[in-house]
């Protein structure tokens, strides 16, 4: 077997899904808060489209736990589109732990990926209507 064969996940899309209880009020979230309306949709699921990927809202009886970011999206100006989410009324979290700190809802983070050429992360989170840990991410070069 060569690399080509066990890599048969590299050549598939990946595509993010996150639980809402409540459809309706996760679609009002999604468009009144963050400015996204559906591309397609199916019962029990709503399709969104940004930057070439997509994710998907499916109707779930299960809580999401928001322990840990399920979902992000990487921007150029994090600290513009914070300020207009919160215009919006997103509310965004604060941490202040040893070593990993946000001001004004933003943290900045030490080290990236070396692949994508950045030094570090400006970075913050925010919760759904739904629970879901969603973040924001700006690569500092």
């Amino acid at each position: 077997m060569n690399a080509d064969d066990r890599n048969i996940l590299a050549r598939g899309r990946v595509a993010t899904r996150l639980p809402a209880q409540d459809l309706d009020r996760a679609r009002r979230f999604y468009a009144e808060q963050l400015g996204l309306e559906p591309v397609d949709e199916r019962p029990g699921g709503l399709l969104y489209r940004c930057g070439g990927t997509e994710f998907a809202l499916f109707k779930s009886t299960g809580a999401s736990p928001g322990t840990s970011t399920q979902m992000g999206w990487e921007v150029d100006d994090v600290e513009t589109i914070v300020s207009e989410l919160k215009q919006r009324g997103v509310v965004f979290e604060e941490v202040d732990l040893p070593g990993f700190r946000t001001k004004d809802g933003i943290a900045e983070i030490d080290g990236n990926y070396p692949s994508k050429g950045a030094g570090g992360e400006r970075a913050a989170w925010f919760r759904d209507s739904e629970g879901n840990l969603l973040g924001i991410g700006e690569p500092v070069v």
